[in-house]
């Protein structure tokens, strides 16, 4: 129960920092009640600098009908980012570094990753990522991890047709994954998206989905 009171404590004073979030946008405050009995907010700050710098924690947790946490349902992540992103009339390219911690199942994670978008021709635009990840969890065998992923996306702009592929390594299990999907915009909030995951293989799965968007 002490847990408990100390994340309502903290849900306490949403309105406070609600209110000194919109006094200073250094500051980030993000809260969400995701239920009658559970609630997530995100906190932190962000310094702005060629190398934009922010750090925070996630927090999370669930009640029953009787006031008792639920089991597992408690969230405590502490994080922390550094990016630059640089900007042309032609594209826009993005790194970072990304690192949290799980305080409450002493679990982690170091990111890398970079990505660029340009105009390839007076047709097709191109985006590319990059990232590469470092984890530690407590509850494997091994105590670290390190998984690798590239992603591709052409994109007709005119259109609004893409063609996208990735793919990922990880060295833990060894496994190689690999997906290819194409999305085409129907109308300007509907889009039809179709993938195919680990093409060629035992383990291949495609999906076909229609998603519509509505913004207010």
């Amino acid at each position: 129960m002490t847990r408990f009171k100390i994340a309502i404590s903290l849900f306490a004073i949403l309105p406070w920092l609600t209110a000194a979030a919109k006094a200073d946008d250094l500051l980030i405050w993000s809260p969400a009640k995701l239920s009658d009995r559970s609630y997530k907010a995100t906190m932190g700050f962000r310094l702005p600098a060629e190398w934009e710098t922010s750090a925070g924690a996630d927090l999370a947790l669930a009640a029953t009908k009787g006031g008792a946490l639920l089991p597992e349902s408690e969230q405590a992540m502490l994080w922390g980012r550094i990016s630059r992103t640089s900007v042309t009339p032609a594209g826009r390219s993005q790194q970072g570094v990304r690192v949290s911690v799980d305080t409450l199942r002493g679990s982690g994670a170091l990111t890398l990753s970079r990505s660029r978008s340009w105009i390839l021709s007076d047709s097709l635009d191109m985006q590319t990522s990059r990232s590469v990840s470092v984890g530690y969890d407590p509850v494997d065998a091994r105590p670290a991890s390190v998984t690798a992923s590239q992603a591709l996306k052409l994109i007709h702009p005119w259109t609004g047709t893409s063609l996208s592929a990735g793919a990922g390594l990880s060295d833990t299990s060894g496994d190689f994954s690999s997906s290819v999907a194409i999305s085409q915009t129907i109308l300007p909030n509907l889009n039809l998206d179709a993938a195919m995951n680990n093409p060629f293989s035992e383990d291949e799965a495609g999906s076909v989905n229609l998603r519509y968007r509505i913004n207010w």
